[in-house]
């Protein structure tokens, strides 16, 4: 009898003892005695609802369930698409398409949410508003050509302008890229006529330098030939002009001969064949 009641209190001392177990872990999961921080991201800890100074590093940490809660942000580099209209020195409608790199400081991540908010509200509370100023003010400078043309000096205004509007907020802008410009129906047409007509202008101007060229290039022919031929009549002798007369001859005398019976291509004179006239 009394074994029973030994073994009846062992056994209600291990239901006890593994109740309060489950019922511990229960609690520990309900409430959370500790904050995970993943990688790429910072905790910021608040009592209460009372941002604190601390700001939790990646890994696992204690914390007092009810009394202290954790907010996590994230802190890698994110990529926000804005679109953004404005008017050009030239008063052109300019619709511009910005992609922003950024990211949190990891260091001012409770100031952060504890002025503006978690992502979402940093984005559209203050991002939103900066990049339509800072890109009305940039493009208010050029005219509607210049910002064609000088596109990567509008990006680097827009960024190191964006860059000092944000900081003071923790955010940190890592790189603007400007992706499209869009303008007026009208404008656009305007470039395009203007560039057929430049187009046409430089087909114009290479074909009127090829004549050109190609004119000259006849002259240079030109007198090349004329040269050659007062080199050649300076190197003609009698003697060589016989002498290639006579090698040339076949040993056959013509049917007709002169009248005072000069063999035919002897005696031939070079200033006579310069001036067209028979020597007699």
């Amino acid at each position: 009898m009394r074994n029973n009641n030994i073994n009846v209190l062992h056994n209600s001392q291990i239901v006890f003892y593994l109740g309060g177990g489950l019922l511990f872990l229960f609690l520990a999961m309900m409430l959370r005695p500790f904050a995970i921080v993943n990688a790429g991201e910072r905790g910021v800890v608040m009592q209460f609802g009372k941002v604190q100074d601390t700001v939790l590093d990646e890994g696992l940490h204690p914390i007092i369930p009810i009394v202290t809660t954790v907010k996590k942000l994230n802190v890698r580099v994110q990529q926000n698409s804005f679109n953004a209209g404005a008017a050009s020195k030239d008063l052109q409608t300019i619709t511009t398409e910005l992609a922003v790199n950024w990211h949190i400081d990891p260091l001012k991540v409770n100031r952060v949410f504890q002025q503006v908010g978690d992502e979402e509200l940093i984005v559209n509370g203050i991002m939103t508003p900066a990049v339509s100023e800072v890109l009305k003010a940039a493009t208010a400078k050029k005219t509607a050509e210049e910002i064609i043309t000088k596109r990567t000096e509008l990006k680097q205004e827009i960024d190191a302008n964006l860059k000092g509007r944000l900081e003071p907020y923790g955010v940190i802008v890592d790189d603007v890229s400007l992706v499209n410009f869009s303008f007026s129906p009208e404008f656009s047409r305007a470039i395009e006529a203007k560039q057929i007509a430049e187009q046409e202008a430089k087909q114009a101007s290479f074909i009127a330098q090829k004549a050109t060229q190609e004119a000259q290039a006849e002259v240079n022919r030109a007198k090349g030939q004329a040269e050659a031929q007062r080199l050649q009549r300076l190197t003609l002798t009698p003697e060589l002009l016989q002498k290639q007369a006579i090698e040339k001859w076949d040993g056959r005398f013509p049917m007709v001969m002169g009248g005072n019976g000069a063999v035919p291509l002897i005696n031939i004179n070079p200033n006579d064949l310069a001036t067209g006239q028979k020597r007699n």
